[in-house]
């Protein structure tokens, strides 16, 4: 029986960060599985590590995947426009001392940060959510 996994102190104001199961490439798979089945849009997966990598250079495994719903994000940015500085949502997966961790803006933080209404700060904490679901490997 697996419990939630306790955040990992590390500098970044606002930042959660977990551990998780198996490699960055298997926490990867499983949010983009997620992701597609919650009909939520990947705008994009920037591998950090690879672009490392093409420049002579070596960075743990590192990939961004940056995602949201256009008609949610629309309506905070009209609400608050410099949400659109943390817009899309994002999860950092990422690797340290051969253990995987998922990393992401607290959502309250960021509703603090725009000073949204609560009901709007709902919208971000599809993230946090969505970070606790890919924690463990699916049973099958």
């Amino acid at each position: 029986m697996s419990s939630e996994p306790e955040p990992v102190p590390l500098n970044g104001q606002g930042v959660v960060t977990r551990s998780t199961a198996g490699t960055v490439a298997d926490a990867l798979e499983r949010l983009l599985r997620l992701l597609r089945d919650r009909g939520i849009k990947v705008f994009a997966v920037i591998d950090h590590s690879g672009q490392a990598e093409q420049v002579g250079q070596r960075l743990p495994d590192t990939k961004l995947v940056v995602f949201g719903n256009p008609s949610a994000g629309t309506a905070l940015m009209q609400a608050a426009p410099l949400v659109a500085l943390d817009l899309p949502l994002k999860i950092l997966i990422w690797e340290r001392d051969h253990q995987s961790f998922v990393s992401y803006n607290e959502p309250s933080y960021l509703a603090e940060r725009y000073r949204m209404p609560a009901e709007q700060a709902t919208v971000l904490s599809t993230v946090a959510a969505l970070a606790h679901a890919i924690h463990q490997p699916e049973k099958g």
